[in-house]
């Protein structure tokens, strides 16, 4: 477990060393996030005093965004899956299978070191955003859901990174791979509830989504904060994201077993 807090160690000094890129880009996602505050406030006021039947009041669908920009900071993937599959191509896994290191524990310390690097930088742009927004901002639902939150959160970062190891394991067979994670993006910020909250979705859809990993990367633990998931529904979600997230490490697993006797036939 050592050599892997080093590893940890080591990925924190390499991503603060382009500490400017990383605030860039902080600064830069913010945009999009400022466009959907100003739409929604938008809506809200020309509803003429009278809320939009979402069940959302105008101060949760706000909050809900600023919520949805703590999380995504604590645990989206930042080119990992781009970099594992340069991995492989270029033929560099082939020391991990000479050492003891396991390259998907090597892979989760550099992913968790990025966060850690992405967060000291997204610190200060994040903490304006909040403070130009704070009359939105409310407390947990209550101390259970805090802590479901707190969980929720770790496991959304788990399954955010098995989902994208995964699918930079197919640069085992393909050569390009970009096609595939842009695919994966697409769905995930339509069903993980980036671009709008998933209740908004018709029941039937909503209920069927709620058994596929997407909407445990974002909306869930947003929910469960808030005070919309409650109750059996948020223990059972919880649940629910465990399974994914065993899941995506069982099959993160095959992947790599699978792709380690094809490399190894074409690498002799």
């Amino acid at each position: 477990m050592k050599k892997y807090w080093h590893v940890v160690g080591i990925g924190l000094q390499s991503n603060l060393t382009y500490r400017f890129n990383y605030l860039t880009r902080t600064l830069f996602s913010f945009i999009p996030l400022f466009a959907m505050v100003s739409l929604w406030r938008t809506i809200y006021g020309n509803a003429a005093g009278h809320a939009p039947d979402n069940g959302f009041t105008e101060a949760e669908m706000i909050f809900y965004y600023m919520l949805v920009a703590v999380v995504d900071v604590l645990t989206a993937v930042n080119e990992d899956d781009w970099q594992i599959a340069a991995d492989i191509r270029e033929g560099n896994i082939s020391q991990f299978l000479l050492k003891p290191i396991d390259y998907l524990w090597y892979r989760l310390g550099l992913f968790f070191s990025g966060r850690v690097a992405f967060m000291m930088m997204a610190v200060f742009p994040l903490g304006v955003f909040l403070a130009c927004f704070h009359g939105y901002c409310a407390a947990p639902a209550g101390y259970p859901s805090f802590f479901v939150f707190l969980v929720s959160v770790l496991l959304t970062a788990l399954l955010q990174f098995f989902m994208s190891y995964s699918m930079a394991m197919l640069a085992f067979w393909l050569l390009e791979i970009s096609t595939f994670i842009f695919i994966l993006f697409a769905f995930e910020y339509l069903a993980s509830g980036h671009l709008f909250p998933l209740a908004l979705l018709p029941k039937p859809l909503l209920h069927g989504l709620m058994f596929t990993p997407f909407p445990y990367l974002l909306y869930f633990p947003v929910g469960v904060y808030m005070g919309k998931v409650t109750g059996q529904a948020m223990w059972v979600g919880l649940a629910l994201q465990a399974g994914w997230v065993t899941l995506g490490y069982l099959g993160a697993r095959w992947m790599w077993s699978r792709g380690i006797k094809k490399y190894s036939a074409f690498g002799g």
